[in-house]
């Protein structure tokens, strides 16, 4: 007989099998099928967050791109119409720091040296490489995506967009240049955004140094300060006191706060406001920018007393809270350090130095003029650069910023509106606008978006919005602007629009996330009179994409996303530079919905690193556990908690993933044997079954997709994975074990039950495996009927009927009592080929017309209902509850719930010596009296009589000898249709008294015995 279906393989190779799926989808363009099928239906609007196109594919990645994919499938299922639009961010430091190693340079002045044009080109170079390399490695993990018209944030028509933004901003009067400290990357030679620091704190060691300051009015006496960051003491100006706070002088004549050092004995107490005013010999006077200073002691409330001396060193030029003092103290600023973070000329013997190089020669200095009193090592949290790693110093600078005291709150009210998943990110959103400084939007760089700022000495900042605009007033230089990028636009002057004189562009390069906040505006069309077929293929990004740029209507469309995502630190990133620009210019938040998830480690919770060895690189997970398990590790992990990564959790998922595997398998091959062919229309509207096992699993399947159905749609992806692994866990091991014997004779409404489930179930999960889900569907389904979806990422979403509740409990009832069963066998070490005669059911729903089915899993003669009388109560008490509760009559309470003297009552209750305790006031045990075995759960206990007879123990040995010479038909490779004779020791001669059940199970035609010593069996 011709075989219906193609047979499985023992085992998936889903490295294998993925590559299949991947041609076979390309070669009958099932992605472009499936887009055609649903265009023109009701929008879903994606937005995707650009990947940083500095890299291949990283495992970190590819867990956010497959949330992404997911639920572009799954919407795809359910027939709306999609975009995807593929991102890459291509600018910043990025980009910048990893041209900068490839080509050896160390420092700012080194890339001008080397050239900006060829600078620019090397990045664009690395852009190019990246983007092929992540677009390889996104198909290979499955993300269907519109590859080729991807959008690239260098594009011109992105920059130009950004222009619009911030002469929109200048116009409102927000843009404005902040002279302050500021967080700054030496390494780098640009400061650092508020939103950039988040996340970026590290565990370091710094040198702690407690510092003798002179008295200049009070000979023999001195001020005691403590730093951490020796280089910022030549920049010292004052030294702050709590006013309130007791100060105290030592006998040597230092000065400390009182309370720092409570043991100590003082010669004189004053307050902190007494010592204000105070004039004192500054650590490096004998350097020029020190020696002009009039160091003295100001008031300052916020001088905290646990830590340090209580006298705290103030260098406004290197400290944020210090340049505040400094405005309202009226004190002197010195800036010490230049861009690349060493000290200038007029420092002396400290300059050329960088930071990290003074700090061991002026603690040096210090020691040799006797004003060092302590010095040593201070463990602590630091920032760092979140792009080189390189520990921040603060320095003074002139940066462009943007005003948020008018958008706080019209940014907190549309934030207000946008449903965040996990709910909290909602809250830390609300927490960072509520906190958010000013937007640091200038970058001391070169491969960035050039910031449209044209300053003339007149007093008017003009702001470029266009570069039509730009062409209109260059003075010269447009025609050799090849892009919107340094250094080509540094040679386009203009006119000032209020004197008509010459002005230069600023040279400073924009915050990276302007180029990622504009995308639901900039890929959308906003404002955009008529469509422009590639129209983001302009500047950098010619030739790497064919993106139309789409008109207004088309925005309006598709504006805001439905839904957007991204794990946890883009909440002061991407999601916040997105809903700023865009409350900016519409007043609304870009998204409506949010899924964040946290970070990523390694399988045993460490950070991944690749000097550690623990960083697994997308490729190598790819063909080592494939992508439909990586996608199944990410999809179960709650986006509340960290991920654990690795391959010892694939294992346990391709071992869960067997068992859907051979469920599939042994359909088939049953199929097989009988010739059965499914009717593809039965999935729409199954047939009515006569056997409540079969109506069960139908109910069954209907109450996982909807199970499935609302996990997706609540973007819970971990649910849907904890559903599925109970639907195959009762389709395997309740459905098909109870039903084997009908399989084996062929039964038709078995098979048809077994597939109607799996294919049922490959269709809910096609969104998180879809190279699996489509390779069995190809088998089951498009191979088989001739009317069916050659994919199933083209049949639709199962649309699930209303599942018969009642009958799915009480099957889960039934599991649940053969559970319990099953742990008192174990607990008295009774296998369960041994049957027995009785079990004792208490509690719970279980139903006489299911008792028959508890009967057989169990291997038991009689189920009885009711009260379990072969157990020993034991109540005790839940001390960290009733001890404080009874007090001093805890003690004879605990005696007589130990001697048995106490009253049962309903709920859970006991009443002992007048006390009556709740169920949450004791601890309850029952153990099995002598031959009884016990087990309790959930409200509901089972006693297995445990003794044994002749009958019983006869019964087990035929079971063991079943299972034998079923494992040797295996191990011999017979059919499952293959009749065997069966030679069996004389020794077991006894068995044949059983002997129809034995040939029964094992599709035996004949048994003899002889002299041999095991059983023997060959092909009939």
């Amino acid at each position: 007989m011709k075989q219906v279906f193609e047979p499985l393989p023992p085992v998936p190779d889903h490295p294998r099998l993925e590559e299949e799926i991947l041609q076979w989808w390309e070669d009958e363009q099932v992605f472009e099928r499936v887009r055609d099928q649903n265009r023109g239906n009701e929008p879903w609007s994606f937005i995707d967050g650009p990947v940083t196109a500095n890299k291949t594919l990283g495992v970190h990645t590819a867990w956010g791109r497959t949330l992404k994919d997911v639920f572009q499938r799954y919407k795809a299922l359910r027939g709306f119409d999609q975009r995807y639009q593929n991102g890459f961010d291509c600018q910043g430091l990025w980009i910048e720091v990893g041209v900068e190693r490839q080509l050896g340079l160390n420092s700012k002045r080194e890339i001008e040296e080397y050239g900006l044009e060829r600078f620019a080109a090397k990045c664009r170079e690395v852009v190019v490489w990246s983007a092929s390399e992540l677009t390889k490695g996104e198909k290979r993990l499955g993300q269907w995506m519109d590859y080729g018209r991807d959008y690239f944030t260098f594009s011109d028509t992105n920059i130009e967009y950004i222009w619009r933004f911030l002469k929109i901003v200048h116009e409102r009067d927000w843009l404005f240049v902040g002279h302050r400290s500021t967080e700054w990357c030496p390494r780098c030679g640009t400061s650092i955004s508020a939103h950039e620091l988040t996340g970026s704190y590290v565990e370091r060691a710094d040198p702690s140094l407690f510092v003798r300051l002179p008295l200049l009015d009070r000979p023999g006496e001195s001020l005691v300060i403590w730093t951490t960051t020796p280089w910022t003491l030549p920049a010292n100006v004052a030294a702050a006191v709590n006013p309130e706070a007791e100060y105290a002088r030592r006998l040597n004549g230092e000065w400390v706060a009182a309370p720092r050092y409570p043991d100590e004995e003082f010669e004189e107490r004053l307050r902190g406001a007494e010592l204000v005013g105070w004039r004192y010999e500054g650590p490096f006077d004998e350097l020029a920018p020190g020696a002009a200073v009039e160091h003295r002691v100001i008031p300052w409330d916020e001088v905290s007393l646990d830590e340090g001396t209580g006298i705290v060193h103030i260098a406004p030029g290197a400290g944020t809270e210090d340049f505040e003092l400094s405005k309202v103290h009226d004190l002197p600023v010195l800036t010490p350090v230049d861009e690349s973070g060493r000290f200038y000329d007029d420092y002396g013997w400290l300059h050329g130095l960088t930071t990290t190089e003074a700090s061991e020669q002026i603690i040096g200095n210090l020691e040799e003029k006797g004003r060092l009193v302590e010095a040593g090592l201070y463990e602590h949290r630091y920032p760092e650069c979140w792009r080189c790693h390189t520990p921040l110093i603060f320095r003074i600078s002139d940066d462009w910023f943007i005003s948020v005291a008018e958008i706080r709150e019209p940014m907190r009210r549309a934030n207000a509106d946008v449903e965040w998943v996990p709910d909290y990110f909602g809250k830390r959103m609300d927490d960072w606008l509520a906190n958010m400084s000013d937007w640091n939007i200038s970058r001391r760089r070169y491969y960035g978006l050039p910031l449209p700022f044209y300053p003339c000495k007149c007093g008017e900042l003009n702001v470029i919005g266009s570069k039509a605009e730009l062409s209109e007033r260059a003075l010269e230089g447009f025609d050799q602007l090849e892009e919107l990028r340094r250094p080509w636009i540094d040679r386009v002057p203009i006119s000032c629009a209020k004197c008509g004189e010459r002005v230069e562009r600023v040279t400073e390069v924009g915050d990276v996330w302007l180029d990622a906040g504009i995308v639901p505006f900039s890929t959308l069309g906003w404002q955009n009179p008529e469509s422009v077929p590639e129209g983001f293929a302009t500047g950098a990004a010619r030739g790497l994409t064919k993106a139309d740029l789409p008109d207004n209507d088309y925005w309006e469309n598709w504006f805001p996303a439905d839904w957007v995502s991204e794990m946890r630190e883009q909440i002061r990133l991407w999601f916040y530079s997105q809903l700023f620009m865009s409350v900016a210019l519409v007043g609304r938040a870009p998204f409506k919905r949010v899924l964040g998830y946290e970070k990523m480690f390694d399988e045993n919770g460490r950070e991944m690193h690749g000097s550690w060895g623990n960083m697994i690189d997308a490729a190598d997970a790819f063909e080592r556990m494939g992508a439909d398990v990586m996608r199944w590790q990410y999809s179960a992990q709650p986006p509340n908690q960290n991920l654990w990564f690795g391959f010892g959790p694939a294992h346990e998922i391709k071992r869960k993933l067997l068992t859907l595997w051979n469920s599939v398998r042994f359909l088939v091959d049953y199929a097989n044997v009988d010739g059965w062919r499914p009717d593809y229309e039965s999935l729409a509207s199954p047939p009515e079954h006569a056997r409540p096992l079969d109506r069960w699993l139908v109910a069954r399947t209907h109450a996982f997709v909807a199970e499935a159905t609302q996990a997706y749609e609540e973007t819970l992806t971990m649910n849907v994975i904890r559903a599925f692994d109970s639907f195959v866990d009762d389709l395997s091991n309740w459905y098909i074990r109870r039903s084997r014997r009908r399989f084996w004779n062929g039964d038709a409404e078995a098979l048809a039950t077994l597939w109607f489930a799996l294919v049922q179930g490959l269709r809910a999960m096609a969104p998180v495996m879809p190279f699996l889900t489509d390779w069995l569907w190809r088998r089951l389904v498009a191979g088989v009927c001739e009317d069916a979806p050659a994919s199933v990422h083209l049949a639709g979403w199962p649309e699930p009927a209303e599942p018969d509740a009642a009958l799915v409990a009480a099957v889960a009832e039934v599991r649940r009592v053969v559970e319990l069963g099953r742990q008192a066998r174990s607990q008295a070490g009774l296998k369960l080929r041994q049957p027995l005669r009785r079990l004792v059911v208490d509690g719970g729903a279980l139903s006489d017309e299911h008792a028959a089915e508890v009967r057989e899993e169990l291997r038991v003669k009689e189920v009885e209902l009711g009260p379990v009388e072969a157990t020993e109560l034991r109540v005790k008490p839940n001390l960290p509850i009733l001890g404080p509760k009874l007090g001093k009559e805890l003690g004879p309470v605990q005696a007589a719930l130990r001697a048995g003297e106490f009253e049962e009552l309903e709920d859970g209750r006991f009443r002992v010596l007048g006390h009556e305790l709740g169920p949450d006031e004791v601890l309850i045990e029952r153990a099995g009296k002598e031959g009884w075995a016990v087990a309790s759960g959930n409200g509901v206990t089972v006693a297995l009589d445990t003794a044994l007879d002749p009958e019983l123990e006869l019964e087990a040995l035929v079971l063991d000898l079943i299972h034998q010479i079923n494992s040797m038909r295996r191990e011999q490779g017979l059919e499952l249709t293959d009749r065997i004779k069966i030679t069996l020791p004389a020794a077991q001669s006894d068995l044949l008294e059983h002997e129809d059940w034995i040939k029964e199970e094992t599709l035996a035609v004949e048994i003899d015995t002889d002299g041999g010593t095991e059983p023997r069996i060959a092909k009939a």
